[in-house]
Order: C-alpha cells, then sequence, then structure tokens
C-alpha cells in the first residue's frame, strides 16, 4: 500500500453488544468503518468458540460494507465455500490450522473471495515466505488468539516491520492488517510500524464512550502513525 494512503479501519464485532448486534453495525457504519471484522473459533484451534455461518448471513444482510472473516478454526478448508456463500468478502486463514496451505489459498480465490493468512505471535515472519505472492492480506496476530480485550504484545511491532518490507518486495499490493490489543493509545506505533488496516474490538465497542468517539480517537491515531511512517520514523 502507498504510503500515502489512509489505513483502513476494520471494527471486529466480537466486542461488540450481541443483543443489538445490527445496531452496533450501523453505528460502526457510520462512524466510517471501512470493513466489518468477523472473528470465527471452533474451540478446538483456539479456546474459545464465537459465531458463524448463520450470523454471517445476518451480517451481510445488516451492512454493505465488506466482511472480513478471520477463520481461528482447524482445518478452515472443510468451510471456505460455505463462508463465502454466507456473505464473507474476505477469507483469512491461520498458517499453523491449515495443513495445505498453497492449496487452501487458491481455493479461496477461486471461491471469489480475497485470501489472506495470518500468523500466531509465536510464529515467525519467515513461516509465510513461500506463499506470500498468492495472498491479498497478511494478518499479524498482537495477542494470542482466542479471546477478546488482550493487551497489545509489543514483541509483534518487529513482526510487522520485517512483513511491511518483506511485502513491499515480494506482493506490493497485500495487505498488513495487524490484530490484538490495539486501541487509542497503541495505534500510532502499530500504523507507524506499517499496518495498512487496524482490526480493532473492545477499543471500539465499549461501555466506556460511543462508537463515534472511539472510532475518532483510533482515526486520530493512526493519521499520527501515518506521518511517522512518512517522515521515516
Amino acid at each position: 500500500m502507498p504510503a500515502a494512503t489512509a489505513p483502513r479501519l476494520a471494527p471486529s464485532i466480537l466486542s461488540a453488544d450481541f443483543t443489538r448486534l445490527g445496531e452496533e453495525i450501523a453505528a460502526a457504519e457510520a462512524a466510517g468503518a471501512d470493513l466489518i471484522h468477523f472473528d470465527v473459533m471452533d474451540g478446538l484451534f483456539v479456546p474459545n468458540i464465537s459465531i458463524g455461518l448463520p450470523v454471517l448471513a445476518a451480517v451481510r444482510r445488516a451492512t454493505r460494507l465488506p466482511i472480513d472473516v478471520h477463520l481461528m478454526i482447524d482445518r478452515p478448508e472443510r468451510y471456505l465455500e460455505a463462508f463465502v456463500e454466507a456473505g464473507a468478502d474476505w477469507l483469512t486463514v491461520h498458517i499453523e490450522g491449515a495443513i495445505h496451505l498453497h492449496r487452501t489459498l487458491a481455493q479461496i480465490r477461486e471461491l471469489g473471495a480475497h485470501p489472506g493468512v495470518t500468523l500466531n505471535p509465536g510464529t515467525p515472519a519467515a513461516a509465510l515466505d513461500e506463499v506470500l505472492p498468492l495472498v491479498d492480506l497478511v494478518l499479524v496476530m498482537s495477542v494470542n488468539p482466542g479471546f477478546g480485550g488482550q493487551a497489545f504484545i509489543e514483541g509483534q511491532l518487529a513482526k510487522i516491520a520485517t512483513l511491511h518490507a518483506t511485502l513491499d518486495a515480494k506482493n506490493p499490493d497485500a495487505i498488513l492488517a495487524v490484530d490484538g490489543g490495539v486501541h487509542a493509545e497503541n495505534v500510532a506505533r502499530v500504523v507507524a510500524a506499517g499496518a495498512d488496516r487496524i482490526i480493532a474490538g473492545s477499543a471500539i465497542f465499549n461501555d466506556r464512550q460511543s462508537v463515534a468517539e472511539a472510532t475518532a480517537e483510533l482515526r486520530a491515531g493512526m493519521a499520527e502513525g501515518l506521518a511517522q511512517r512518512a517522515g521515516g520514523r
């Protein structure tokens, strides 16, 4: 992504009030969200169970924004077609959970969705080298996946910077996203390190401020980080 292009913001509905999910999505859209992030957990790949196909279909009906589906599940290739049919525009799988990753990424593209690959905090950036030319998105997990509201792992900033440079060389059209513990106080550093897409859950959906107020704070930090990146700091 060119340095002058503002990073995109994708609110994660994992932290939304599910008794008011349609309203929460509408509020995020009105506040200027670029995408909706949808986390799927199976209780096997991660120690939690979240939401699945029926909820995704409902979210698809509730918004015109692209939906970015993050499959934190074991053997995601079993469900790719179902999630695309339910409304996924972007479909991201874990390198640690997809046995035949090359084939899985190719299948996502064949289904008409944007293929993405993500890696856990303990997985080195170099593990993605063989598949980087195949993806439209690389997602850095800055927390260990499975639960919302965790603290950002500071060591992931170096991984973000490494992947930003690697993508510039190997796949400059791909998006570099970051998910986990990103909030108004640290988002500038995350963007300065190279993030093109910010995924935020509890930083947007919380009981301290409105969705619009939270989004404005994040946007301000993102703009600061972009200026720092452009200045080479």
